[in-house]
């Protein structure tokens, strides 16, 4: 097991006691771990996403045990009835212990396992300024934590997204920690988009770096915020991206800047970049345009202009960029790009800032506006980096 994955097991049975072990070298109080060094470890045996394959449904909404990362991962803008607003974000990741035909048997015992599961679920409380970050770790056994495709259902403990009745969607996402809740039902407006090149989305150059990645770009949600025991009945927009992969980042790079929105006039707009540790060498950027009946445009970084309008830092030591422009001319988009709060940053075992953001601008000459979400990962000046064994 690598120092990263055995840092977060140990963080998960709590025999830390506050403090990451590394080695025998104790790490500061309250560090978190660099996305780059969570996303390493020896890929040995595992699948590698090597060109487009049949993504198909419903068998890939379900775990791929033979991939060494996944994820199923929901965000949104919703808001009251009158008028408050709130921003989410739900994540359950599947991480593998070993690959499946490493010798390491998972029979025996129900406690047995080559999967840990952990999850994120983070709430904007955009009108009082108010954010709330939480995690939670599991082994994939005994029922603890999993995902099965028909019925769709992913988990850990009562965290969860399940599939309302003979099919996925519409589904319910529900989550709760120290007084926050969500609790959710989600119908798609547009059909699943296939990312990249039928499903099949590189991430960089490099043996096996991409990922087969799907989304659920728009979903008209409606249910419930509490905070504190106070319930707000909500409806808005929610994105839903479904990843798995065994290896994303090369070793020159750090990070990555996610984007996506929904725009007033029906459109919906993802768009990435990941940086390289040199300046000098361009990020490796992708996106892609849904129009209002799902019919979808590829954005390549040529197409696409990202500018840096304003940065915000950290208390927890990470300059962060906190306004941008985005120029896509071939859509006749013109678009500004704020975040309704600057501090939205996860201060958990991998810290990252992901938050709810404004869309202003023009849309071919005339005024448009939109809202959505920003994913920003490698910015944490702070984060344990890791030399050897990785």
């Amino acid at each position: 097991m690598n120092k990263v994955l055995f840092t977060i097991v140990l963080l998960f049975f709590g025999l830390v006691g506050g403090v990451l072990l590394l080695g025998s070298e104790p790490a500061p109080l309250g560090a978190s771990v660099g996305i780059g060094q969570a996303m390493a470890g020896d890929t040995t045996g595992y699948v590698r996403a090597l060109g487009p394959m049949p993504i198909q449904f419903p068998a890939d909404h379900g775990a791929h045990p033979g991939y060494k990362l996944e994820w199923w991962y929901y965000t949104g803008n919703l808001q009251t009835q009158e008028g408050r607003r709130f921003g989410y974000q739900f994540t359950i990741f599947r991480n593998a212990l070993a690959p499946p035909d490493s010798g390491e048997a998972e029979d025996g015992s129900a406690w047995r396992t080559k999967q840990l599961y952990f999850a994120h679920f983070a709430l904007s409380d955009i009108d009082n300024q108010k954010f709330y970050a939480f995690e939670r770790f599991s082994r994939g056994a005994a029922g603890l934590a999993g995902a099965t495709p028909a019925p769709f259902r992913v988990w850990l403990d009562d965290w969860e997204a399940t599939q309302i009745g003979d099919e996925m969607p519409p589904m319910r996402v529900r989550a709760a920690e120290d007084g926050v809740a969500i609790d959710f039902t989600m119908d798609l407006v547009k059909p699943i988009v296939l990312q990249g090149d039928a499903g099949y989305s590189v991430k960089g150059t490099g043996y096996g770096n991409a990922s087969y990645y799907y989304s659920m770009t728009r979903m008209d949600t409606r249910g419930t915020v509490a905070i504190n025991g106070t319930e707000h009945a909500v409806e808005g927009l929610s994105w839903m991206d479904r990843e798995w992969s065994t290896s994303l980042l090369r070793a020159d790079q750090v990070g990555w800047d996610w984007f996506s929105f929904h725009l007033g006039d029906g459109r919906d707009v993802m768009y990435f970049n990941v940086r390289n540790t040199t300046a000098d060498v361009a990020p490796y950027a992708h996106g892609v345009v849904v129009g209002p009946t799902g019919d979808k445009r590829l954005l390549e970084p040529d197409n696409v202009t990202l500018t840096v309008l304003d940065t915000w830092e950290s208390k927890h030591g990470g300059v962060y960029p906190s306004q941008w422009r985005l120029q896509i001319p071939a859509e006749g988009l013109d678009l500004e790009i704020t975040p309704f709060m600057n501090d939205q940053e996860l201060d958990l075992a991998v810290r990252y800032w992901e938050g709810a953001v404004r869309v202003e601008g023009t849309a071919g000459g005339d005024p448009i506006d939109g809202s959505g979400y920003v994913e920003l990962t490698g910015y944490d000046r702070n984060a344990l980096q890791f030399t050897d064994g990785i």
